[in-house]
């Protein structure tokens, strides 16, 4: 059946024909269901409870690549799984406080996640692929005294909090790497990756950086894959130098783990910094973990915030989702969808541990995606499944399936641009391709991996001074309001802010 798009004319033509043909267009039996969900909102609303002291500690959540639709679409997911559909919510969801965040760069509008998570643990825009460096820095950045923009965790270990990475990508790749590790070019991640030049201005590779790390009595825990990176090629790596970093991180009383039984044999209490490296690329997709050796990202969150709160001056924690980002390039919006369900449990799992009233939470991306969600599905459609509308004319029928201006099916979830071009012949899409795990969704412009978005992201807030984040924020403001919801001086030589 091929459904056309109803005008508007004529749906209020159809409420104007009488009182029986209104009756017949009416929610059946949810309105009321409608009405308290907002009314219970409402009440939500009115009850927040404004947290103005400053915060102890601070948890950066960040899913790499979460566009707003993708928000939309793993709720929705969720509610599949949970039973409750569209009004399911994700636990960020609830916090009160929420903004629109910009994200170009110093050169872009369409940004990459190096020069966007140094707006967000810097306070610095810089220019695409450099890391935690200004835009106006380049081979100048690698000479000794260097004047290097701080991190976030550098800063806190500067005033003796813990601090603490967890991400399911490499903890080399670009969001990590920028709390504690300048580099001109995020591929640097490896002394093999490095350019001649570079090496002879006297650069430090990505994973050398991190072993290196000395502000305060060092990171407390660093939690990912990207094992290769720190291991000499004779030992399956791909460092040139014959440096194993994993046996140096060691060497100075500090523990290594590279499997999930490893990881969960640790003890929390023990205060040993812990280095976690349990992938040799980027640890597995959440649907593809149960054949991997790793731990979750909710349980080495849960692990993170264990160990880094016997710390009575506070710590700062980072959390990635760094495969949300990997699964969009790839336009397989499964693998997007149920890491996003990974993201939110380990949402849920800190919020089961920390105090909100010395805790302030924020959950944000560095760059959305391309893909969109369209085409006026039906209530309970699948997400991933092909759009099915519902005919306002024949309330109660079973939703029909929706076909282009060819006569072929199509998905909700789609890209603008990547590598599944959309065909006009061949056999037309069905249900069971649509919604296999390894399904690539369609896209309009066809290129060898899909491109970031240049739109805004969100981001929620919650605990102390949370109410300060709102509104339209530049990227980098997100520095400084974590900053200040820490009472860290706004310059060195500034008082804290009160």
């Amino acid at each position: 059946m091929h459904i056309k798009s109803f005008g508007p004319a004529v749906v209020l033509g159809v409420f104007l024909a009488g009182a029986a043909s209104a009756a017949t267009l009416q929610d059946t039996g949810n309105d009321g269901d409608n009405w308290q969900r907002a009314r219970a909102e409402l009440d939500r609303r009115m009850a927040v409870d404004v947290r103005p002291q400053q915060a102890r500690n601070v948890i950066l959540f960040i899913a790499d690549g979460m566009s707003i639709p993708t928000i939309s679409a793993a709720r929705i997911y969720g509610g599949e799984q949970a039973g409750d559909g569209e009004t399911h919510t994700l636990s960020f969801e609830a916090f009160p406080s929420t903004a629109l965040v910009r994200t170009y760069n110093t050169d872009a509008q369409v940004a990459d996640s190096a020069s966007t998570a140094t707006a967000l643990v810097t306070g610095h825009k810089t220019r695409s692929g450099a890391i935690s460096v200004r835009a106006d820095q380049f081979l100048d950045a690698c000479a000794p005294g260097a004047d290097l923009p701080p991190t976030l965790v550098e800063l806190a270990e500067r005033r003796g909090l813990a601090t603490g990475i967890v991400s399911t990508a490499r903890l080399t790749h670009a969001t990590p790497a920028t709390l504690y590790a300048h580099s001109l070019i995020r591929s640097w991640e490896a002394d093999s990756d490095m350019r001649p030049e570079g090496v002879a201005a006297g650069c430090v590779d990505i994973a050398a950086q991190l072993l290196a790390f000395d502000e305060g009595d060092g990171i407390e825990l660093a939690l990912g894959g990207g094992r290769a990176r720190f291991l000499p090629e004779a030992e399956g790596g791909v460092r040139a130098d014959g440096r194993n970093l994993i046996a140096e991180w060691q060497a100075n009383d500090r523990v290594a783990v590279t499997d999930a039984a490893g990881f969960r044999a640790l003890d929390p209490a023990a205060g040993a910094p812990v280095l976690g490296l349990f992938s040799d690329s980027h640890m597995a997709y959440e649907a593809d973990r149960s054949e991997a050796d790793e731990p979750s990202l909710a349980e080495m969150t849960a692990f993170a915030i264990d160990r880094l709160s016997r710390n009575e001056d506070g710590y700062v924690l980072m959390v990635e989702a760094g495969r949300v980002d990997h699964a969009h390039h790839a336009t397989n919006a499964y693998r997007a969808l149920t890491d996003m369900q990974a993201f939110d449990a380990a949402i849920a799992a800190a919020l089961e541990r920390v105090d909100l009233d010395e805790t302030l939470i924020v959950v944000t991306a560095d760059h959305g995606h391309t893909m969109t969600f369209s085409g006026y599905p039906g209530r309970g459609n699948p997400i991933l499944g092909l759009v099915r509308r519902a005919n306002p004319y024949e309330p109660g029928t079973e939703p029909q399936l929706t076909l282009d201006e060819t006569g072929r099916p199509y998905t909700t979830l789609g890209y603008q641009n990547g590598p599944n071009v959309r065909a006009h012949e061949g056999e037309p899409l069905d249900e069971e391709t649509v919604m296999a795990p390894d399904y690539l969704q369609e896209t309009a412009v066809e290129l060898s991996n899909e491109t970031h978005s240049g739109a805004d992201v969100a981001l929620y807030a919650t605990g102390p001074r949370a109410h300060w984040f709102g509104g339209s924020i530049e990227q980098n403001t997100v520095f400084h309001l974590i900053s200040a919801a820490l009472g860290w001086p706004r310059d060195e030589d500034e008082t804290a802010v009160e």
